[in-house]
């Protein structure tokens, strides 16, 4: 920032949009609109030139998108931050912007008052998130973590769910009947299951296998 002012590039395809925020920014004290970009493209290359503190940048655009736009405005090392203003909120769009970089993430339904503050706090290196997103990512973080079976493991459902024993299974996939049984032991501690057929139900009910049961 210089004399205390917070240098800007707004970033959207839409020119009344794009003319809306610059006008909303207009007045605002202590925050200097430096240019405009119609497309990621344009953004990245007047990041460049300029080494604004902050991107206000739209999600979908044509040409480059707000992501890659942010992926490769980050990775020049600039030290512009990127504060994404858009419509959309699903949890993909979120986790893509902010995997790629972006410090932030507005919809464009926020107050002029939300929008000056975020671009301040994006300014000093903050993380700024509209509440509605701020929720989703701690939703998805709540979520239990997905199963994940080794192939192994899943050739040794996919035999209980045949019917076979530890000693068939050990046959058909030419292993031990001890290792059939560690196999099964892991499987049980995955699911958290405690016998072989629970284990083949949960197993079918969270698509892991797709092998009726016997």
């Amino acid at each position: 920032m210089t004399d205390d002012k917070v240098r800007i590039v707004v970033v959207d395809d839409h020119a009344v949009m794009r003319a809306g925020v610059v006008a909303l920014l207009a007045s605002a004290p202590g925050i200097e609109v430096v240019a405009e970009a119609a497309n990621g493209r344009e953004a990245v290359e007047l990041v460049e030139r300029l080494r604004p503190d902050v991107a206000l940048v739209d999600l979908r655009m044509p040409v480059l998108d707000g992501v890659e736009a942010t992926t490769e405005i980050v990775s020049r090392g600039p030290g512009t931050r990127v504060l994404i203003l858009t419509t959309y909120e699903t949890d993909a769009d979120i986790e893509r912007a902010v995997e790629a970089g972006a410090i932030g993430y507005l919809l464009k339904d926020t107050t002029r008052e939300q929008l000056v503050d975020a671009i301040r706090a994006a300014a000093r290196g903050e993380t700024v998130l509209a509440p509605r997103v701020a929720q989703r990512l701690v939703a998805r973080m709540r979520q239990p973590a997905p199963v994940a079976l080794t192939a192994r493991e899943v050739d040794v459902l996919n035999a209980v769910a045949d019917g076979l024993s530890n000693a068939d299974i050990g046959r058909r996939l030419v292993i031990a009947e001890a290792t059939v049984k560690t196999h099964l032991l892991r499987i049980f501690a995955k699911l958290d299951v405690s016998d072989r057929t629970h284990a083949v139900v949960v197993a079918l009910e969270r698509g892991l296998i797709t092998r009726p049961l016997p």
